[in-house]
């Protein structure tokens, strides 16, 4: 059916409709055999709260926005090559429910449907995309993806110490390798993580240590289960603010 859409005019239409929908500042979607498989709104956990987004699923792609005006405009384009994704079904937790994890080497983070129907078939959807695009390509599937950080209202004191209040002086950071929030002199050091920047970024002391004597997965999976364990925010803090969550703290 998606190769059958690939060429119809109805498809470049509606591709060419989202491509208007974020104007100049966004990149251009339509490329052949490139199909739109659906879209709709989700809810993204956010460094500092829960948000509205924009998102389309394309056969190859996954784009998401945020919302300017409803079915109109949309702003801040993010373009997710699906090849590198995988993904994880969220346990539902007092607000926070039919959500799950999207997860790649350069960025990480959870969404939530409005109802589980529409969970379960964004999920399936996007799977079958994945799985058709690597059976496509030989590859195989992503074991590398960068960690889900932490909501900085989940977080009053370091992460790491134990110790250190966060107050307007003294700020939250997080770390790119455990995505935990951690204080200044938790996290002072920086390395080199190739998929997620060319530059050496913060890590916490923590992780530094793990990293620097090669035991990068014990790092990794220790975060994993800190966040299935975590309390989560309430959805009534959802906005369509600016994404922070690629700020350089």
């Amino acid at each position: 059916m998606v190769d059958r859409l690939a060429n119809s005019e109805a498809n470049t239409r509606r591709i060419s409709i989202v491509e208007n929908c974020f104007g100049a500042a966004g990149q251009p979607l339509t490329i052949p055999g490139r199909v739109l498989i659906g879209e709709g709104v989700l809810t993204k956990l956010c460094r500092k709260k829960p948000k509205a987004r924009q998102f389309f699923l394309f056969n190859d792609i996954l784009v998401y926005g945020n919302i300017v005006i409803q079915k109109k405009k949309y702003n801040k384009q993010h373009i997710i090559p699906l090849e590198n994704v995988t993904i994880d079904s969220i346990q539902d937790e007092g607000d926070l429910r039919n959500g799950w994890l999207i997860k790649t080497p350069t960025k990480s983070f959870a969404v939530y449907a409005a109802t589980a129907t529409e969970k379960s078939e964004w999920m399936n959807h996007i799977n079958k995309c994945v799985s058709d695009l690597l059976s496509k390509s030989g590859k195989t599937p992503s074991n590398e993806h960068a960690a889900v950080w932490v909501p900085d209202s989940e977080a009053t004191v370091c992460m790491r110490c134990q110790k250190a209040k966060f107050t307007p002086v003294n700020r939250r950071h997080h770390c790119r390798k455990c995505g935990f929030v951690v204080c200044g002199p938790c996290s002072e050091k920086r390395f080199l993580l190739p998929s997620q920047s060319s530059k050496p970024v913060r890590i916490c002391d923590f992780c530094y240590d793990l990293l620097s004597t090669g035991e990068m997965t014990a790092c990794q999976s220790i975060r994993s289960d800190s966040y299935s364990q975590s309390p989560k925010p309430s959805l009534n803090d959802v906005s369509d603010d600016d994404d922070d969550e690629d700020s350089s703290d």
